[in-house]
């Protein structure tokens, strides 16, 4: 079945119940074992116009399509911003903190007015600091304000905000990808980005995790492939 292209009926919603700026938010690099997280935030308001022809998921659309679509969704976006959160945070905070981390570097990136409702894909609100204590709860200073998290399941297939934020991620951390692998050299992540692929796999028990895996994970070892 083909992709349906995402729409603004969500967001729309949200703005006619009061909302003056709605973030749409999607992350990436979840399942990695190298690079960072990476979160993407577009937002909206009711000047709203329909999103760029092409707009999907980041996971519908070929690197290519991906990239050409950046410029365009700059230009729709109120405002737009992508952070990260290094590997050695996703070791000391976990995957979740790592996540709060990027998503508020985000945010802050975008800076005010703070958007009136984050719509987060997915069905666990991984922004939001929660009242009680772990690793993130406070303190650190990259965290900001966040009012209210709206979070639905597939809004990267059916939100355009959330799937253009999807878009920024993705092209943003697969850049950084490319980069990080030229000091890097041998785990193929130009190719890879960073996940467990079958060269990334052998790599790694060949040459042992560089500083920016994840060292908290269950990486592979033992003898290299072929």
């Amino acid at each position: 079945m083909a992709p349906v292209d995402p729409t603004l009926d969500e967001e729309r919603t949200l703005l006619a119940a009061g909302a003056t700026r709605v973030a749409g938010v999607d992350e990436v690099g979840r399942g990695a074992l190298a690079g960072p997280v990476s979160v993407g935030i577009v937002v909206v308001d009711a000047t709203v116009t329909a999103p760029p022809a092409g707009v999907r998921d980041s996971k519908d659309l070929s690197p290519v399509r991906r990239t050409a679509l950046v410029p365009a969704i700059g230009e729709w976006a109120t405002a737009s911003a992508v952070g990260h959160a290094a590997p050695a945070e996703v070791d000391a905070y976990g995957l979740t903190g790592a996540l709060r981390l990027a998503g508020h570097r985000a945010l802050a990136r975008i800076g005010d007015p703070v958007p009136d409702v984050v719509l987060l894909d997915g069905h666990h609100d991984w922004l939001t600091v929660p009242d009680q204590h772990d690793l993130l709860a406070a303190g650190h200073p990259d965290l900001v304000a966040v009012r209210r998290v709206v979070t639905r399941v597939k809004a990267d297939r059916q939100c355009a905000a959330v799937a253009a934020a999807s878009v920024l991620a993705k092209v943003a951390r697969d850049a950084l990808m490319a980069v990080l692998a030229v000091d890097h050299p041998g785990y193929g992540w130009e190719r890879n980005k960073g996940y467990a692929s079958p060269e990334h796999q052998d790599a790694i028990r060949r040459l042992g995790p560089s500083p920016l895996h994840r060292l908290s994970w269950n990486l592979p070892t033992g003898p290299a492939l072929g």
